[in-house]
This record gives structure tokens, C-alpha cells and sequence, in this order.
């Protein structure tokens, strides 16, 4: 059983959760229960919530969030987790979550089949980035951007919500899991690929952060995206650590992936 978690101070997550919450029972401890998920709301934030495990067993987590840009591009967002240095914004630092590749994948595709119906908004997913990184099953983030207008239109949030309430009732189909280097924070090639490709994709390391990726990294990276059996790369994305990315690959013995 998956826990979808929201936090009370977040007006997109929020909304997302009150929808979802309708149609399902309030158990003595907070938790919402349905048949194909719970749900939580949390008096914390959720980009600190690696506390969640003390209190909440499940099978993975599944955060109900709003997005922010300073660019106020309008989009639909969903990334996995995780800090490539310090932690700036919750979790802990060099310590990245183990990802929801099939879940992601199968949430995004469903979305762009919906696209008519949020053709203002981008429909993209992040870079790894943020907390929580600590949890022990798997961790996703779908966001609603950009603005407070958009966070408080519970209209969209229902529309959002009820595409990840139908996500939650069918078994994800199972696919090709790739860790992925390069590109920027909107990675538009591994959105293409997300999309319209054979690959889920576990953590996404932009070009930005690749200064600080060094073996123990890479190791970490690995361990928490056990099933990843191939490298997607952004070949024009790695700037001056190209040769270091390649050869921490080829030394896992992962398959590389040109894109």
C-alpha cells in the first residue's frame, strides 16, 4: 500500500488531499484509508518529512505538493528526490532517495494524454532535487506550479488528483529503469524519453550538480536505484566532467545511453 502525503500549509497539496479524502475513511491516528491508497496530511513539511517512517509504514511515499519557478512558467511537475551536495532544502547532504521510476512514468504518460485539458501548463518532470532523501521505500513528488493563482484553483487540483487516484487503481506496468546525467533542471531530453521512450527513470543528476559526483556518490546513487541497469546520458549536457561520468558507468558496468 502506497501513502500519499500532503502538507496542511501547502495550498496545492492541500487541495489535491481534500479531493482524494472525500470518498475515504478518517482512522484515530490522521490517515485517511481507501482501498488502493492512504493519505496523510502533515503538520510538517513535506520536503523535511524523512521523519515519516516513525510514524507511517508503507510501501512507498507519494508527496502532493506545490511547484515554484522564478521563471512563473506554468507546469505540471514530477521528480524523484534527493541532495548531490549540501541540503538546502530538507533531507540530509549527499543522499539522494530511492525513486518511483514505474510510478513516474506511468503518472506522466497519463498526464500527457490529458494535455488539451492543462494546454496552459508544461508538462515536465525536475531533476532530482530536495528532501526528504532518508526514507527506506520509494519517494516521488508531483507538483503543481506555478503560482499561488494556480495552487488555490481547486479545479485544477481536482483535475490533478483524479489522474493520480487513477494511477493508484491499475498495477504500473513494469519497464527498463535508467539513472540519468546532464541536461538542466527541466531535462527536456529525458522528458522526451520519459514520454515517448522505453525507459523509467531513477535519479536524474543535472549538469550543475555533476562537480560533486565523485566513486562514494556513484555508489550511494546506485544503491538506492538497485533495479537501473543502463545510464542515460546528455551527451552535450556534461560539460567538463564528461570523461568522469563515463567512466564511473563504464567501471559499474552499466549500459550508456547517448542521448
Amino acid at each position: 500500500m502506497q501513502l500519499l502525503v500532503a502538507y496542511q500549509s501547502d495550498p496545492a497539496g492541500f487541495n489535491m488531499a481534500s479531493y482524494m479524502a472525500q470518498d475515504m475513511k478518517r482512522l484515530d491516528d490522521g490517515i485517511y484509508t481507501g482501498k488502493y491508497f492512504d493519505l496523510a496530511v502533515i503538520p510538517t513539511p513535506a520536503i523535511s518529512a524523512d521523519w515519516l517512517e516513525e510514524k507511517y509504514r508503507y510501501d512507498g511515499y507519494v508527496f502532493l505538493s506545490k511547484h515554484a519557478a522564478e521563471s512563473g512558467t506554468l507546469a505540471l511537475t514530477c521528480h524523484s528526490t534527493g541532495n548531490f551536495s549540501k541540503a538546502q532544502f530538507g533531507g540530509l547532504a549527499r543522499q539522494v532517495a530511492i525513486p518511483h521510476p514505474d510510478l513516474q512514468k506511468s503518472y506522466m504518460k497519463h498526464l500527457w494524454t490529458k494535455r488539451d485539458v492543462f494546454s496552459k501548463f508544461e508538462i515536465t518532470i525536475e531533476a532530482t532535487h530536495h528532501g526528504p532523501t532518508a526514507l527506506s521505500k520509494p519517494t516521488l513528488f508531483i507538483e503543481i506550479g506555478t503560482t499561488k493563482k494556480e495552487w488555490e484553483d481547486k479545479s485544477l487540483c481536482k483535475n490533478v488528483a483524479s489522474i493520480v487516484a487513477e494511477e493508484f487503481k491499475k498495477e504500473p506496468k513494469k519497464h527498463k529503469i535508467a539513472i540519468c546525467f546532464g541536461g538542466t533542471h527541466y531535462p527536456k531530453k529525458f522528458n522526451k524519453e520519459l514520454l515517448e521512450g522505453e525507459f523509467a527513470l531513477g535519479t536524474v543528476m543535472p549538469k550543475r550538480a555533476l562537480d560533486s559526483l565523485d566513486e562514494e556518490l556513484f555508489s550511494h546513487i546506485m544503491d538506492r536505484n538497485k533495479e537501473a541497469k543502463h545510464a542515460l546520458v546528455d551527451w552535450n549536457g556534461l560539460g567538463q566532467n564528461k570523461q568522469k561520468v563515463v567512466s564511473l558507468i563504464q567501471n559499474e558496468g552499466l549500459e550508456m545511453i547517448k542521448i
